[in-house]
């Protein structure tokens, strides 16, 4: 009878592991990565079963072949007017991307753009997503592809009215691209048999938001309920996928069936080193994340979410290396479950077998000041040069009207009129206007935080409340 019982938790085991792996974010902002083909035997060592790529590199591509390991690459940002606007085009990146490295390589999906919807600046191409969709579908079929090869766009929680997703069951999609983008991508996803891919992030909800949602929600050990329909939640992440969910049951894309339109996490981590204005980025939080949603998501009977329960949810971490070239706020740089060398920033079983129980204790994570505690101004690099410190200043007046509106003549902030003076204000008011939804102090080198107030006369600089 015990052998039985030990073979049956073995069987168990296996199957767990064969049904449901997690996937990982292959990203190359950095000038320090291994080798492609050390970068797929660390893969293979860390039992990951699928890796999504920001690009359709051949020597990844090639490095990945012969693995068991699957695969989504993606259309960059700037390729797709072009495969939206030519079908020839689309069967030339096809075949080159796709079918010159199929069948070896186990390519299953084709993303086009990442967060495209999430950027003003390339609002051209909002509507150009399903059109290069619909034209690499063509581009399968002819290659006798489309059975084995989905297609599908990555969107960011922005896609929400508002960013907004307490309670969950309110969520809508942003009016600018309900009709004109969600309801035809929808549409396409729903006939290919497709999935929405959507990158969610727990940790920047939770990190700009710090007074309002419990860490512990962030982590998955909160509760929380959903004034509208009763369902409880034990983590921030069901929560936002929740809301998707909600939203597109909005566009009638909900009929809790077989034939609904599926969610795939595409991005989702925890970074564990911060800059002065960011909050709960550390190994210990990182490590709890991660730890928690690998269980989470190749759980066997799947967990699914409140809405949609018993849902197996595809999902892959954000990243697979920390990123020492990529812009932004120190967080940015600091997502890996690896450094470049190799080793892991963490211990994390991405098979989900191990117990949270049997990992090694983890140091605390460390003090930090209690939210509206600390004030923050951005400002001009007195030693940037002009050319960067107009470029910033133009980005940032052109992000909305009522940060530059100051500068002007007869405003108060207009003299010294300078550009080192104009760039400071105008990268504070952005900075304090778009932190919550990703802005940051850097323009492109050119600015820098600081805890004094730079206010003169009557022109008052707005402080960051952190």
């Amino acid at each position: 009878m015990a052998s039985l019982l030990v073979a049956a938790i073995f069987l168990c085991i296996s199957f767990a592991e064969a049904k449901y792996k997690i996937g990982v974010n292959y990203g190359q902002l950095a000038n320090n990565l291994p080798s492609p083909a050390h970068a797929v035997a660390l893969l293979q060592s860390m039992h990951i079963g699928h890796v999504k790529l920001y690009d359709a590199n051949p020597a990844i591509l090639q490095a990945l072949a012969g693995t068991q390991i699957t695969v989504a690459v993606m259309v960059t940002d700037a390729e797709v007017p072009a495969i939206a606007a030519s079908q020839k085009v689309a069967d030339l990146w096809v075949a080159h991307n796709v079918s010159a490295f199929f069948p070896a390589t186990r390519i299953r999906t084709i993303l086009v753009g990442n967060e495209l919807l999430s950027d003003i600046n390339q609002k051209q191409t909002w509507t150009q997503i399903v059109p290069a969709m619909q034209n690499l579908r063509q581009a399968l079929i002819k290659q006798k592809l489309r059975h084995k090869i989905k297609i599908s766009t990555p969107l960011a929680m922005d896609m929400l009215e508002g960013s907004a997703f307490f309670p969950p069951s309110n969520a809508t999609f942003r009016e600018n691209v309900r009709e004109s983008v969600m309801r035809p991508l929808l549409k396409f996803l729903g006939k290919t048999r497709g999935a929405l891919f959507v990158d969610v992030y727990p940790y920047l909800a939770w990190e700009n938001d710090a007074g309002k949602i419990p860490l512990g929600l962030a982590l998955f050990e909160g509760e929380y309920e959903d004034g509208g329909n009763g369902l409880r939640y034990g983590s921030l992440l069901d929560v936002q996928l929740d809301a998707v969910a909600a939203a597109m049951a909005r566009l009638g894309f909900n009929k809790e069936e077989d034939d609904e339109v599926k969610v795939v996490v595409s991005e989702t981590g925890w970074p564990t080193a911060q800059g002065w204005d960011e909050r709960g980025a550390n190994i210990h939080n990182a490590a709890l994340y991660n730890r928690r949603l690998v269980q989470k998501m190749v759980a066997v009977p799947p967990h699914g979410t409140p809405r949609r329960p018993g849902t197996h949810i595809p999902t892959y971490i954000f990243a697979l290396f920390n990123e020492n070239e990529k812009p932004g706020p120190t967080t940015e740089r600091n997502w890996g479950l690896l450094y470049p060398n190799g080793t892991r920033v963490y211990d994390v079983d991405l098979t989900g077998q191990m117990a949270e129980a049997a990992y090694p204790p983890l140091l605390p994570a460390p003090a930090e000041p209690p939210v509206g505690s600390q004030k923050f101004w951005c400002v001009a690099n007195s030693s940037a040069s002009s050319e960067s410190l107009e470029a910033g200043l133009e980005y940032a007046c052109a992000q909305d009207p009522s940060i530059c509106a100051p500068l002007q003549a007869d405003k108060p902030c207009f003299q010294p009129n300078t550009t080192l003076s104009h760039a400071s204000f105008a990268f504070n008011a952005y900075y304090v206007l778009f932190k919550a939804l990703g802005g940051s102090c850097v323009f492109g080198a050119s600015a820098h935080l600081t805890t004094t107030d730079p206010s003169y006369g009557s022109c008052k600089y707005s402080p960051l409340v952190f």
